[in-house]
């Protein structure tokens, strides 16, 4: 029952939500960030480690792909790679503190920010590398695990620090002789600039030995409005960004939320299930202007995780169902100024894919 109860803990959410392309989820955590809820009142160290991939170039306006940008090879392409190092102290089977540093490289092709997409030669790249936010998280299981060894309910309330780059700069090679240094876009910085506000539920529900079921959810609150970082990549706002707000990056919330089954057979455990990742237009807290791509991404989520006492690893691939680059503040300003309706677009993938294991000590 044990490994079962662990192996459920592996397959819910975790810490945070990634999106898949320009809609600019920051790295905050990973799917195994998380404490086991283990009735053995264990006392120790954990350390998990997940590994994100994913290559976005498909572009969306609302749920409307614009199949055009890849027939004329004009589309956005950004590869993304995050490696998340989470250390958790448990102080006994209900409370634990949990750390999460996320090392993330990022490169991103385009044509518009350098020549333009009419111009010959100019898809160039731009890139960044570093440290993300760094997220401090307390977690606590609602039912003792020794009274409740079927079923749980654990909540998280944690504090996202500012420690990601959000000024990266890179070159943005305008034609042969003049390249301008600016910084990249939002999709590719490292850091939001926000200090943020996380809150976390994750459950599971054990059917049988074989059967469970799990749900989660997780909200990152930003009250930061904005960071104050140009959107002009090394040349002058256009005035348009001005009127209409997006002159600037703003400091999104972000959130995600997960829910599937779990088969479990000896060590092995294969889930499906399905995860929602979001960028909303307002934020909960605080204003929402400023440059932002709001969206989500549905995707069906299969995985298989394998478990041991003190080891466990486990891959997720979340495929793509739906795809929807909302609409903005800047779009909802353009709208009311001009009177025509204003939605902006961005690039999503198709699937990403994620690995990962964690080692208790």
């Amino acid at each position: 029952m044990k490994k079962l109860i662990a192996c459920c803990c592996m397959l819910l959410a975790g810490a945070a939500a990634y999106a898949q392309g320009c809609v600019a989820i920051r790295s905050t955590g990973a799917v195994c960030t998380k404490p086991d809820a283990m009735a053995d009142g264990h006392k120790g160290w954990q350390l998990n480690t997940t590994y994100r991939y994913f290559r976005s170039f498909r572009h969306f306006v609302g749920t409307e792909e614009q199949k055009e940008r890849l027939e004329k090879n004009t589309e956005v392409i950004n590869w993304t790679h995050n490696l998340d190092l989470a250390l958790v102290r448990h102080f006994n089977n209900r409370w634990s503190l949990a750390v999460n540093l996320p090392i993330i490289s990022n490169v991103r092709s385009s044509l518009y920010e350098h020549g333009g997409n009419s111009a010959k030669n100019a898809r160039h790249k731009t890139s960044s590398f570093g440290i993300g936010d760094i997220r401090f998280t307390g977690y606590y299981w609602l039912f003792d695990p020794m009274k409740s060894p079927n079923a749980n309910i654990q909540v998280g309330l944690g504090i996202k620090l500012p420690t990601g780059d959000y000024q990266y700069q890179d070159f943005f090679v305008k034609n042969d002789t003049t390249k301008l240094l600016g910084p990249v876009d939002q999709s590719i910085q490292l850091g939001d600039g926000g200090t943020g506000f996380t809150t976390e539920i994750n459950a599971y529900y054990n059917f049988s030995k074989k059967i469970s079921v799990y749900g989660s959810f997780f909200y990152l609150l930003n009250p930061r409005e904005q960071n104050g970082v140009s959107t002009g990549r090394g040349s002058p706002v256009a005035a348009t960004a001005i009127t209409y707000g997006s002159s600037v990056m703003s400091v999104p919330d972000q959130y995600m939320v997960r829910g599937g089954a779990n088969y479990t057979l000896d060590k092995l455990t294969a889930s499906a299930g399905i995860r929602m990742e979001c960028v909303p237009s307002s934020d909960l807290i605080g204003g929402s202007s400023g440059f932002r791509r709001p969206g989500y991404v549905l995707s069906a989520e299969p995985g298989l995780s394998y478990n041991l006492p003190k080891f466990s690893a486990f891959v997720t691939v979340p495929v793509a169902l739906q795809r929807n680059r909302t609409q903005s503040y800047a779009d909802k300003q353009r709208t009311r100024i001009t009177g025509v309706y204003a939605q902006g677009d961005a690039a999503f993938a198709d699937y990403s894919i994620n690995i990962g294991c964690s080692f208790r000590f």
